[in-house]
């Protein structure tokens, strides 16, 4: 008998369409208990129509999800005391203050930590006295993380949660998430910045055109990514192509060599090298920014010839 606990959210050959447009496609997506998963995707992708089916404010056309063992359109109500959501774009009451919102969000979920909401407060330098018609973007975003980081939840969904905040901030959100993946809080977290990401998710899956069409841990995805090589020649080949295990080799005028090269061929691209006095090597794993550009063309869009949707 399996002891694995069932995850946390689970979607199942998932289809939302809108009209004539499919803005999920069949996606499958798994998120385990107590972990940080990444959920990655250019606007138009599917990420906000996958969570808004989640928090059950869509309704699936095909698939099936399940969240917290629950169904999310049939047991929204009892669903949301369990879990916190965080916009890309607060809307507070413009005449509750940010401290009446905070507290009110947090009897709407499954309570609320005090200590934890003054710490926060602290932590996020947030006036909670001011007016939600005074606060700028990124104090409104101040006032959902808050609310979201002190209720006594199982799940978190952010969805670009720190859009508006400045680094310093982002840096706080950063480290109140960690505190939170050490209390054993499950963390859905979509995000454009890859650096937070990187630096929080256990796991990532990356979405396009409505289906998730990579996941796993960043170890696992830079397993399947070549690697990057910078060199200084002091010797350079007369022709590149004689470097046989290098891939995109280029050569700029200070003799400068850039390639990538399979993970497991590192010591036969060293080999290869040696012979023209190589000096100032750097070998760098791919980026999670390398890993998601690598299924889009490098402005983030989709590649030529696929259109991407209305869905954001």
């Amino acid at each position: 008998m399996s002891t694995t606990p069932e995850p946390a959210l689970r979607t199942q050959g998932l289809v939302k369409k809108f009209g004539s447009f499919k803005a999920l496609d069949g996606l499958d997506l798994e998120v385990a208990r107590g972990e940080v998963h990444g959920f990655l995707g250019p606007n138009g992708a599917g990420k906000s129509t996958t969570i808004r089916v989640l928090l059950g404010l869509l309704r699936a056309n095909g698939g099936s999800v399940e969240l917290l063992g629950g169904d999310p359109w049939r047991e929204v109500v009892e669903l949301h005391r369990r879990l916190a959501y965080v916009p890309g774009d607060v809307v507070l009451w413009p005449g509750l203050s940010g401290g009446e919102a905070i507290d009110l969000l947090g009897n709407l979920r499954g309570g609320l930590d005090k200590r934890r909401r003054d710490e926060l407060i602290e932590r996020f330098e947030l006036d909670p006295k001011k007016r939600g018609r005074q606060y700028s973007k990124g104090n409104r975003q101040k006032v959902a993380i808050i609310a979201a980081l002190a209720a006594d939840v199982e799940l978190l969904i952010l969805d670009e949660p720190t859009s508006g905040l400045d680094p310093l901030m982002e840096a706080v959100f950063q480290d109140e998430v960690g505190k939170e993946k050490e209390a054993g809080k499950t963390i859905l977290l979509s995000s454009h910045i890859m650096s937070e990401v990187e630096a929080l998710a256990d796991r990532v899956s990356i979405i396009r055109q409505g289906r998730i069409v990579q996941t796993g841990t960043l170890e696992e995805l830079r397993g399947q990514s070549r690697v990057t090589i910078t060199a200084t020649l002091a010797d350079p080949p007369a022709d590149l192509d004689a470097l046989s295990v290098l891939h995109d080799a280029v050569l700029d005028e200070h003799h400068r060599l850039t390639a990538t090269v399979e993970p497991d061929r590192v010591n036969a691209a060293m080999a290869e090298l040696v012979p023209h006095r190589m000096s100032h090597l750097t070998v760098s794993p791919a980026s999670l920014e390398d890993l998601f550009l690598r299924h889009y063309d490098t402005d983030g869009r989709a590649p030529a010839g696929e259109v991407e949707g209305v869905a954001r």
